[in-house]
């Protein structure tokens, strides 16, 4: 039996690092998008294109300070919404609306409450702030075949005057 570890990485759909010439580097997303769709629409074929985020970092921005009382709040109000929408769905199917409904919005402001309470509970105070993670980079290249990136480089020249 041979060992897999000694084997070359054959897999199907496994991530593999991106490979092509360089033919333009942006600071933005938006603006290697740009060039991209600038070199589609000369008729460039975009499929020997890549764009690439280069210089990764995980941004963590701090939306504010939680408390007990912006927990138990946001359990309310979410579990509140997913029992208007369990309630109204099974309002649909019985033919009465209101029941359903009650009993979804009961239902749900508890479970929004224990759904969240209970996580805030077992930090003990070492998180008491919301935040948005983002995976952010600091440039984009855009990288293309070598049989085309010549002629790439060439159009993406003529974008920039």
């Amino acid at each position: 039996m041979t060992n897999p570890l000694s084997q070359p990485n054959r897999g199907r759909g496994l991530p593999t690092p991106p490979t092509g010439w360089p033919i333009g580097s942006y600071p933005t997303y938006a603006e290697a998008q740009r060039a991209v769709d600038y070199l589609s629409d000369q008729q460039f074929p975009v499929e020997d294109v890549t764009i690439v985020g280069v210089d990764l970092m995980q941004v963590e921005r701090v939306l504010g300070r939680l408390t007990w009382p912006k927990v138990i709040g946001g359990g309310i109000v979410s579990g509140a919404w997913l029992g208007v929408f369990f309630g109204l769905l099974l309002g649909v199917f019985t033919g009465n609306v209101l029941g359903p409904l009650a009993v979804g919005i009961v239902g749900g402001i508890v479970f929004g409450l224990i759904s969240t309470t209970i996580p805030y509970a077992t930090t003990r105070g070492t998180r008491d702030f919301s935040s948005t993670m983002q995976l952010v980079a600091g440039r984009y290249d855009v990288l293309c075949d070598p049989k085309t990136a010549e002629s790439a480089r060439d159009m993406l020249a003529r974008l920039a005057l």
